[in-house]
């Protein structure tokens, strides 16, 4: 282990709560690899001092931060500067202290979702054809944006409220399609990829109901869920033949442009590091 010295680059995630994070574990393997004087901690921040600890960042000496619930859109409102992805999500994951004492608000969930796809189904390409998108709460916003900036002409949006999937096709334009939740089973004909962004099929939460029996044999199946790492939703897609990518992915590949920005360093997601983070979960 690297020991800190006074020059040490300093990093973390803020979140409440934020003791379950995987992050740490992530971003210590790669300060680990690479030798960096640097740490990267957990930053329990209550809800009603998120703006105030954000602030805070750049007078600490920090370098910046990860940002998960429910402090995105807070984040999102703090940062004096925001990147073009983080403008059209309306939410921030990470926080970059500039020299100048100001913070940039980037979103990399995107990124990391099609790094993610690319790394995990690499037959899939956004011109194969239609995706169905389940659920329009934050991580879908970010999944829109990367898909129709990927080349996605067509996406069918489903979520249980139909009025926040409509609010989202308004902002996201024309390749943005609305069903309704129940159409769901239907929706997958002819889709090239599916993709659950809702918390059903969750450790803890219900269970996601959707027969993938009408999808193509060449369709690609992914969650952004990854506890348990191998959902229900996942384990049908292999029984029927599909293509299926776990949600774990996108949170490593997601950290790879804040780790850089931070410490100066472009890392990698392999093999051995999935290990050593899936080794980290509680």
């Amino acid at each position: 282990m690297t020991s800190l010295s006074g020059k040490s680059r300093i990093a973390g995630v803020a979140g409440w709560p934020v003791a379950h994070s995987l992050s740490p574990r992530l971003h210590g393997y790669w300060l680990a690899e690479h030798g960096i004087d640097g740490a990267y901690v957990p930053l329990p921040v209550r809800p009603e001092r998120a703006a105030e600890a954000f602030r805070a960042l750049p007078a600490l000496g920090f370098a910046g931060c990860n940002v998960t619930v429910p402090h995105k859109e807070t984040a999102f409102a703090v940062a004096e500067a925001k990147s073009p992805m983080a403008e059209r999500i309306g939410a921030v994951n990470t926080l970059v202290c500039r020299e100048d004492g100001t913070l940039l608000g980037d979103n990399t969930d995107g990124y990391g979702f099609i790094a993610n796809l690319r790394a995990g189904a690499p037959v899939w390409r956004p011109d194969c054809g239609p995706a169905v998108v389940l659920g329009a709460g934050g991580s879908a916003r970010a999944i829109l944006a990367a898909l129709i900036d990927a080349g996605t002409d067509t996406i069918i949006l489903l979520n249980r409220t139909r009025d926040r999937a409509e609010n989202l096709a308004k902002i996201f334009g024309k390749q943005v399609h609305v069903d309704d939740w129940g159409a769901r089973n239907a929706a997958i004909k002819g889709a090239a990829l599916i993709v659950n962004t809702t918390t059903l099929g969750m450790t803890g939460k219900e269970a996601l109901e959707i027969d993938l029996s009408a999808a193509p044999n060449d369709a690609t199946v992914t969650d952004l869920v990854y506890s348990p790492l191998e959902t229900t939703l996942l384990r049908d897609a292999r029984a029927h033949g599909l293509a299926a990518v776990d949600g774990l992915g996108m949170l490593l590949h997601q950290a790879v442009p804040g780790f850089e920005a931070w410490f100066g360093v472009r890392p990698e997601v392999t093999d051995e590091l999935r290990r050593h983070v899936l080794a980290g979960r509680q």
